[in-house]
């Protein structure tokens, strides 16, 4: 059985920033991750990527930002994406768009 997309969402929040949320099931978890969920969530600023959660094979749950990888505590699908959207808020907020 290959992944099976969930939701391929993006959302536009300016003329120059929108958020892309992409959640695919699969059927073994991806390597690094105890879930059967693969994700990759984006806000992007000027055809820039300034912040991004994902778990890409191997890196496990983690997310991006100012060219940093930390690590990502993932409970749940829900958690994950309000965890996310703070960040956008946050970072819309702080550069004023």
């Amino acid at each position: 059985m290959d992944a099976e997309l969930q939701f391929d969402d993006r959302f536009v929040l300016s003329d120059r920033t929108f958020a892309q949320v992409k959640v695919w099931r699969v059927p073994i978890a991806v390597r690094g991750s105890s879930h059967g969920l693969k994700y990759s969530f984006a806000l992007v600023v000027d055809s820039e990527c300034v912040l991004r959660y994902d778990n890409e094979a191997g890196k496990g749950d983690h997310r991006h930002t100012n060219g940093i990888e930390t690590p990502l505590e993932f409970d749940n699908l829900t958690g994950l994406l309000a965890d996310f959207w703070k960040e956008v808020d946050e970072w819309v907020r702080r550069n004023g768009l």
